[in-house]
């Protein structure tokens, strides 16, 4: 993946204003969250080890290269594999237009399957598309359409490799397919707080509504939690609009419908700050979505009011899955707030084998 991303650089440095070859620009959603960087690096890797022709094969980052530092699920995620970010193709790097106008550019999208109206100038230069949303392109016999509702993209992408290109699925390949995994994005951005009972806060960054599509999601969670000793999980994403406005959600995430109802009561309440939340739904049972409408609500500001709500409820503790809400277990015992990570150690170490036995459970499964 490394000498791809270096030979990708060089060729677009020293080809763009030559006559020839043209370039095969795969391109990500305007997010780019990790999703979106991985299936346009990984899918772009793909073509350019099955692709016989002369063409350059390029992934592009759909932000300004000054953008990745505001994206750190983005940066985490290269540094455990390896990558640095001085190899990656911003979109303020390359003139599409320009390749466009020339006749020279085809073009991959991935994570998304329309193009905005400030890119359809573009349009004509699609030839292929690879996303987990709902289908909103208009059918065209020269555009080849993978379009299915699944967890991610990526899910898509590593399909491909290993049904058509297996042999390409190296261990560095494979670990940025994996780092989607949903216990590592909760665990790589996470502070906890333990007064009675235990509550993790994650920053996430992608919508809630793309996470609420993983599949197994709530098993996932329930897992995440009973592995480390959460109670309750609370999920705070940040995600921007076409012009780079923030927006942040916020979910809570309990077994316990007591704990669950009394945290998300104590937050919709809250004065100091107001964190402004209009509930969104949600189809899994066992998690309270919110709108967050005070986009300066971070989660430093958030931690005080959790804390608050603990002392509060000092004596008081959330019972666990199958437990009676009255309980003779005794309530954890007080503590500060832990700022270490249990990724702090990095990403576990993902083969291709690794990867190609999780597919392979999935076989014959709807996705």
């Amino acid at each position: 993946m490394e000498a791809f991303l270096r030979s990708s650089r060089s060729a677009m440095r020293e080809d763009v204003d030559q006559p020839s070859p043209g370039f095969h620009v795969v391109l990500g959603n305007e997010a780019c969250d990790v999703d979106s960087m991985v299936s346009a690096l990984a899918f772009a890797y793909f073509l350019s080890k099955t692709a016989h022709s002369d063409t350059v094969t390029l992934p592009l980052l759909n932000i300004p290269q000054s953008e990745l530092v505001l994206r750190s699920d983005n940066v985490f995620l290269l540094r455990q594999a390896g990558l640095s970010p001085e190899l990656l193709i911003f979109r303020d790097q390359l003139d599409l237009r320009a390749l466009e106008r020339a006749g020279r550019l085809r073009l991959t999208l991935v994570d998304h399957n329309v193009l905005p109206s400030s890119d359809s100038y573009l349009e004509e230069a699609v030839v292929e598309v690879i996303d987990h949303h709902l289908l909103e392109r208009e059918p065209n016999p020269t555009c080849s359409v993978t379009v299915e509702m699944v967890g991610s993209c990526a899910t898509l992408v590593t399909e491909h490799i290993i049904q058509k290109a297996p042999e390409i699925l190296d261990q560095q390949l494979a670990q940025l397919l994996y780092g989607l995994n949903t216990e590592q994005m909760i665990l790589k951005d996470m502070k906890v707080v333990s007064e009675t009972f235990n509550v993790a806060i994650s920053v996430l960054y992608i919508t809630l509504e793309e996470f609420f599509q993983r599949v197994g999601l709530e098993a996932e969670l329930s897992s995440c939690c009973q592995k480390f000793g959460f109670d309750l999980l609370i999920l705070m994403t940040i995600s921007f609009t076409e012009s780079r406005e923030p927006i942040r959600e916020l979910a809570v995430f309990s077994q316990s419908s007591r704990c669950r109802e009394q945290v998300c009561q104590f937050l919709e309440q809250s004065c100091s700050p107001a964190l402004d939340l209009r509930p969104i739904s949600t189809p899994l049972p066992h998690i309270s979505a919110y709108h967050q409408g005070n986009r300066l609500a971070s989660r430093k500001k958030l931690l005080p009011l959790v804390k608050a709500f603990l002392k509060e409820q000092s004596g008081d503790r959330c019972p666990g899955p199958g437990e009676e809400e009255e309980s003779d277990v005794p309530p954890t015992p007080m503590n500060s707030l832990v700022e270490g990570c249990p990724l702090n150690e990095g990403l576990p170490q993902i083969s291709a084998q690794d990867l190609q036995e999780k597919f392979s459970k999935l076989e014959g499964v709807d996705l």
